[in-house]
């Protein structure tokens, strides 16, 4: 379908990561979330240049419900003032009593972080026109089927679409629309995930439809990328392994976490967007969870609510309040090496599994 060499798709917001991973014979998808459209245009160019004329995708996040869809406003502008008057006082006293608790200082105006990003169909549009603009081979909603008209404006210009899926029906929705290719996530992967299991959703999502299905959820070596195939799959979606390369902009601080983390150190948890996510558990996710929380609000409220406070941390010494996107696949991060080598390592214990099933089925 695309000309790959191996059927490894990398996930990050890293463009310098992208890049490494396609020319090492594998496929960079560039999460575009974090980025406005002027910037992802500054990002893709970069790709376009350094990526050795290696096919890569973008990843959008188009999710098919959130808190003001039914506004009927079309600015972002507009839809951000809207929905900012939606977060309730006592939700903003509780952020600001938890960052004083710690002794996190507040953000200078010209530092304040992106309040609402590309949660919102209004606001995720614009990052889709400036992908199709470059030569793109794949566009990927990461939350739920994407709009028809956004996958035959991708399928005009030849690219390519893949939608997200954490249970067979949301497979099948994820077709009828029209996508090409339906990565399905299990449980154990970082971010936006649902409930059942890698192992047990992989087969059911290959029998639910007749697209390439790529297996996602708690991947990192050869051998887990074997099992994915063994169950149907076509491929592997990886995100969390990425965090650690050499060539991800990763802080120094998130990165020794990550290095130092087991894979019972991540938990889901609506305090990042308000729809469950995986991230690393601490004192940020368990203070959502106590007793004097007022409890999470809706996506795309619930980022707005706390995006100021995440950067605030951020730039503190607060690392007890870091929090991040990541999967049970942590546990086996290590180590750092290069994007090159990881994609070959998978390889190579994919090989090894391979040959190993085949001795046991000779014998």
């Amino acid at each position: 379908m695309f000309g790959i060499e191996f059927p490894i798709f990398a996930f990050s917001h890293c463009r310098d990561v992208v890049a490494a991973v396609s020319r090492a014979g594998g496929m960079g998808v560039l999460g575009a979330l974090y980025f406005t459209p002027d910037e992802l245009e500054t990002e893709l160019k970069w790709i376009d240049d350094h990526v050795g004329g290696m096919p890569y995708g973008v990843d959008v996040v188009m999710p098919a419900s959130y808190e003001g869809a039914d506004l009927g406003v079309d600015s972002p502008a507009d839809l951000l003032a809207r929905l900012q008057g939606m977060i309730p006082a006592g939700h903003r006293e509780f952020v600001d009593a938890l960052l004083a608790k710690h002794g996190v200082a507040a953000l200078s105006g010209d530092d304040a972080g992106r309040a609402l990003l590309g949660w919102t169909d209004a606001t995720a549009r614009p990052q889709v026109e400036v992908a199709l603009r470059h030569p793109i081979a794949l566009l990927a909603n990461a939350l739920g089927p994407p709009p028809a008209d956004v996958v035959e404006q991708a399928h005009a210009k030849g690219v390519k679409v893949a939608a997200l899926a954490s249970t067979p029906r949301h497979a099948t929705k994820q077709v009828e629309v029209g996508v090409d290719m339906v990565v399905a996530q299990g449980t154990e992967a970082g971010g936006h995930t649902g409930e059942i299991s890698t192992m047990v959703l992989i087969p059911q999502v290959v029998d639910a439809v007749d697209v390439p299905v790529l297996a996602a959820g708690g991947i990192g070596d050869g051998r887990q990328m074997a099992a994915g195939m063994a169950l149907g799959a076509d491929g592997v979606w990886t995100g969390s392994i990425w965090l650690t390369v050499e060539e991800a902009d990763t802080s120094e601080v998130v990165r020794r976490r990550i290095l130092a983390a087991t894979s019972r150190d991540t938990v889901r948890s609506r305090s990042w967007t308000g729809k469950p996510a995986r991230l690393l558990k601490n004192e940020w996710t368990d203070a959502w969870e106590a007793a004097d929380s007022p409890g999470t609000l809706p996506m795309p409220l619930q980022f707005m609510l706390v995006s100021d406070a995440l950067r605030r941390i951020g730039r503190s010494d607060a690392t007890e309040l870091t929090t991040f996107p990541a999967g049970q696949i942590i546990g086996t991060m290590n180590q750092v090496k290069s994007a090159r080598q990881v994609v070959f390592d998978m390889i190579e214990g994919y090989v090894e599994a391979m040959e190993r099933l085949g001795r046991i089925t000779a014998d």
